[in-house]
C-alpha cells in the first residue's frame, strides 16, 4: 500500500480479512495549502452562500475543509448554508463528508472520476466551489464549465513526497489493527526484485508516478489501481495494470488485488 499511514487503516484491515499481509510504503502525504489567504477567502465565500454547489473530489479535501472550519470556530456541517448542494466524486469522499455531518446530493453512480461528475452533472449553470489538490488536473473544472457552471477553483492542500513536514501535515490517524510494517523505497524495490511482493496498490495518479520512479520495473509484482484516471497514468508511465478496482473503496481494491494475484 502506497498511502500515508494516517489513511492506510481501512484498506489494511480489508486486506488482512482477505488473508493478505499488508505492508506500507508511504510515497505521498498531504500538507496544508501554501496560499492560506486564497483558501480563507474561498471558504468565507462558501459560508456566505456565494456558491450553489461544493464539489469534493477527495477525502483529503474534506480534511482541509474541516480544518478551515475549525479555524473559524465552526464545524463544516454548520458552515455550509442550507441551500448549498454538495457533490462527491466517489465513495471515499462521500464517507468523509457524511462522517463530518455533511449530506451529499450527487455522486456518480459508476465512474468515480472527474469524467463521472461531468457526465452526470445535475447542477447546470450554477456557481461552484471546487477545492482541490495543488496537482489536480484541470479536467474537472473545464468539464463543469463546459456544462455552463461558473467554477471557482482553489488549492485546498498540497501533495508532497512522504513524509510531510510535521508543522504542515494535514490529516488524522485512521489506522486500524496492529501497526503496519513500513518499508523504505529501497527495501520495497529489493522485495519487488526478489519476487516477494505479490502486488502494489496505487490509489492516485501521483502514487503511480512515484511507483514508476521508485519501483519499476515491477517484474512479477502486479500493479493494482483504484480507478480509470490512475490506470491512465500507469499507462502513461509505461506500467502494466493487472487490475482496476470496480469500486473506489477498500473492498473494491481488495477484490482487484485478488483478481490480479489469484485470477477471476
Amino acid at each position: 500500500m502506497t498511502r500515508s499511514p494516517e489513511r492506510s487503516g481501512p484498506l489494511a484491515e480489508a486486506l488482512r480479512l482477505a488473508g493478505a499481509t499488508p505492508l506500507l510504503l508511504p510515497l505521498t502525504a498531504a500538507e496544508r495549502a501554501p496560499d492560506q489567504a486564497a483558501l480563507n477567502d474561498a471558504f468565507e465565500a462558501l459560508g456566505e452562500g456565494n456558491f450553489e454547489w461544493l464539489v469534493v473530489s477527495s477525502a483529503t479535501t474534506v480534511l482541509a475543509l474541516q480544518e478551515k472550519a475549525a479555524e473559524h470556530g465552526a464545524e463544516l456541517r454548520n458552515w455550509l448554508p442550507a441551500g448549498t448542494r454538495v457533490a462527491a466524486v466517489g465513495p471515499a469522499s462521500r464517507r468523509a463528508l457524511e462522517a463530518a455531518g455533511v449530506a451529499v446530493h450527487f455522486q456518480p453512480q459508476h465512474d468515480h472520476s472527474a469524467a463521472g461528475i461531468v457526465d452526470g452533472w445535475p447542477g447546470g449553470p450554477a456557481a461552484v466551489l471546487l477545492p482541490q489538490a495543488d496537482i489536480a488536473a484541470p479536467a474537472l473544472a473545464r468539464g463543469l464549465e463546459a456544462q455552463g457552471a461558473r467554477v471557482r477553483t482553489v488549492v485546498a492542500y498540497a501533495t508532497v513526497d512522504f513524509p510531510a513536514e510535521p508543522g504542515r501535515r494535514l490529516g488524522r490517524n485512521d489506522s486500524a489493527g496492529a501497526p503496519l510494517p513500513v518499508l523504505t523505497p529501497a527495501e520495497a524495490k529489493a522485495e519487488v526484485d526478489g519476487g516477494v511482493l505479490a502486488a502494489v496498490v496505487a490509489a492516485s495518479p501521483s502514487a503511480v508516478r512515484r511507483i514508476a520512479a521508485a519501483l519499476a520495473p515491477l517484474a512479477s509484482c502486479r500493479l493494482v489501481v483504484i480507478g480509470p484516471a490512475t490506470a491512465a497514468e500507469a499507462e502513461a508511465q509505461g506500467l502494466a495494470v493487472a487490475a482496476t478496482a470496480r469500486e473506489a473503496t477498500p473492498d473494491g481494491l481488495v477484490a482487484a488485488v485478488i483478481r490480479a494475484v489469484v485470477g477471476p
